[in-house]
């Protein structure tokens, strides 16, 4: 039995989401709330001493951080999550990362309230998530201008780098931001919307009823 201990709208376990999908691996959801701070509760943090999500139990083992998630069920589980040739797994990773390791941090909502509150409101919450994710993505925009870009982000099969796409759109959306000039992540997103396991993570079908 594989558990996930989730937040419909966390972005890291919107991938974890979308990579059990596309496996076919079913899977038990546990909602932690962020927002009434019940990640920082003490049954979280004995599973998760950063007091994050998500937390996957599989295997006997308890695994945190989605990106590293992701490489388990890659090496022990034969997701293909990953190309086979080194060269296309470096650049599957260096897509991946530069969605995961430098847009989703800086505008996470401990990050943007923290922000929000040292600046004495000077920069809003938005703003600070704003120029990030703009930035961020025009930045993912021209990496994508490259010969190994295909149907995905890679080539022409789901790896790593679409799994942390997705959400990282969702949320810009969400937020407001103007994708639409965006034309290879725009081509890249619309074949992965069509694909029946990325739209049954998305969070809209995993918002707990009492959540407005």
């Amino acid at each position: 039995m594989i558990t996930l201990y989730d937040y419909w709208r966390s972005s890291a376990a919107y991938r974890i989401r979308i990579a059990l999908n596309l496996m076919g691996l079913p899977y038990t959801a546990i909602p932690v709330n962020l927002l009434t701070g019940e990640h920082r509760s003490p049954e979280n943090l004995a599973r998760n001493p950063q007091g994050l999500v998500p937390t996957l139990a599989i295997d006997g083992l308890l695994l945190t951080q989605s990106l590293a998630i992701l490489e388990y069920l890659d090496e022990v589980h034969g997701a293909g999550l990953l190309p086979a040739d080194a060269p296309g797994r470096a650049r599957a990773r260096a897509l991946a990362y530069a969605v995961a390791m430098e847009i989703g941090p800086v505008c996470n909502l401990s990050v943007r309230s923290h922000v929000a509150k040292a600046s004495g409101g000077a920069i809003s919450a938005d703003d600070w998530q704003t120029h990030h994710m703009t930035r961020g993505l025009a930045a993912l925009e021209r990496m994508l201008d490259h010969p190994s870009t295909g149907t995905f982000c890679h080539g022409d099969r789901v790896t790593i780098a679409d799994i942390c796409l997705v959400p990282q759109i969702y949320n810009a959306r969400r937020q407001g931001i103007d994708v639409t000039s965006l034309s290879r992540i725009g081509a890249i997103m619309a074949n992965l919307e069509s694909l029946p396991a990325v739209a049954a993570a998305h969070p809209d079908r995993h918002q707990p009823q009492d959540t407005p």
